[in-house]
């Protein structure tokens, strides 16, 4: 997979391209777009490789990429502009406004919408057998990441306004913050620039270009847009003061590893991490953050309104993860408590070394430290799965066997 530099940064860089170059490579990402806030305002873009594998279009800051998770934030600031109008209340249940998302579960009804933003209103990520859509907890008891409630009270608002998300969106944020690409829902306009998808080893994977709008999952936009996004964070605008403290101010405590803690019986730790209204938050170091992870696309943002910068990142890989603690170290140093709680493998982990090195040889010169090596079964058969993506099939068939064997 080549990777080329495209000429979309300005000013001095804190990383060089061929840094950048050499995570993606680790990675196994195909294109990165970043966009980096100083004093309020846009710094620069630091920008590589391409829109899709083996192709000739390069990521810039107006390529479109899946922003996943990243929608929450964007929402948030919908909703609390219409707190702000007196359209709904922080504290009212969403039931008050629409009674029938949720039968048959009396616990539901205690919902709020400060409940849904800060993620405690115990409803799962997203409805299974095994966790339907009712609450598992009381409401207000924990946190537990849900896009059920984003959804929920996605509803609400459509319901109370008359609007759909994406014309409560033009309208709210898109225009006002000149967010000319970005969209709750794909729009063809954005078809000549935009990031593809990719499997975890770098191979084009299925696209998906949605038609119906979801707060929680899915934004379509770009590193230029939610720049102009953050430095509305970083400034307060479009929000009341008040308001605008309240967003990014603790509401529940994060005690648990993971994000998703439905079951009766949690083990209780302190990753470091608390909610806001829609905004992930690093209470000791003073910074907000979210991730954004729809499988084949990762991002990650993170800011500090009293240094008054931030970040964002798009990847159109479903390693992308894979590189952020690195890159992020690059802009806002220190330690990110909500990285090592999300705990994504990194790109330079056992695995993904030995991978590298045997693509870089071949099996049998690696066959020694493969054996001394104390990966697991399914390590080993995550490996065999990369032979297999660039071809060395029998070497996936024999590693396979060995795996089996262990």
């Amino acid at each position: 997979m080549e990777l080329e530099s495209s000429p979309c940064h300005t000013g001095i860089m804190s990383i060089n391209d061929a840094s950048l170059r050499g995570l993606m490579t680790s990675g196994d990402v195909p294109g990165t777009a970043v966009a980096i806030i100083r004093d309020g305002q846009l710094d620069r873009y630091l920008c590589q490789g391409v829109r899709l594998a083996r192709a000739p279009g390069l990521v810039d800051e107006h390529t479109v990429f899946d922003a996943a998770s990243l929608s929450k934030p964007v929402f948030a600031f919908i909703v609390l502009q219409l707190v702000d109008a007196g359209r709904l209340a922080l504290e009212a249940p969403l039931s008050e406004y629409l009674s029938s998302h949720i039968w048959d579960d009396r616990q539901a009804e205690r919902i709020t919408v400060q409940n849904v933003l800060c993620h405690s209103c115990g409803l799962p990520n997203w409805r299974t057998p095994d966790f339907p859509l009712r609450t598992h907890f009381q409401p207000g008891d924990r946190f537990s990441y849900s896009g059920e409630g984003y959804l929920y009270l996605q509803r609400v608002i459509e319901t109370i306004t008359g609007e759909t998300l994406e014309d409560l969106a033009r309208r709210l944020v898109f225009e006002p913050l000149q967010m000319a690409n970005s969209g709750f829902v794909w729009h063809p306009r954005l078809n000549p620039n935009r990031a593809h998808p990719h499997d975890v080893f770098g191979r084009p994977a299925v696209g998906f270009k949605p038609a119906e709008p979801n707060a929680a999952a899915t934004l379509q936009t770009t590193a230029a847009d939610y720049a102009r996004f953050l430095e509305a964070v970083l400034s307060g605008a479009r929000l009341k003061p008040n308001t605008a403290d309240l967003w990014l101010h603790p509401h529940v405590e994060v005690e648990h590893a993971g994000h998703v803690a439905l079951k009766p019986e949690i083990e209780i730790t302190r990753p470091g991490v608390a909610w806001g209204l829609g905004w992930g938050l690093e209470p000791e170091a003073g910074t907000f953050f979210h991730w954004g992870d729809n499988n084949t696309f990762k991002a990650f943002t993170v800011g500090s309104t009293r240094e008054r910068t931030a970040m964002v990142a798009f990847a159109n890989g479903a390693s992308g993860l894979s590189i952020m603690a690195d890159l992020v170290a690059e802009f806002i140093p220190g330690e990110r408590p909500s990285l090592a709680w999300l705990d994504y493998e990194r790109h330079d982990s056992k695995r993904r070394r030995l991978f590298k090195a045997i693509l870089a040889r071949t099996l049998d010169a690696m066959w020694n430290d493969l054996a001394s090596s104390d990966l697991k079964p399914d390590d080993l058969r995550w490996v065999a799965q990369g032979l297999d993506a660039h071809g060395r099939i029998e070497e996936a068939i024999r590693l396979r066997a060995h795996a089996k064997a262990d």
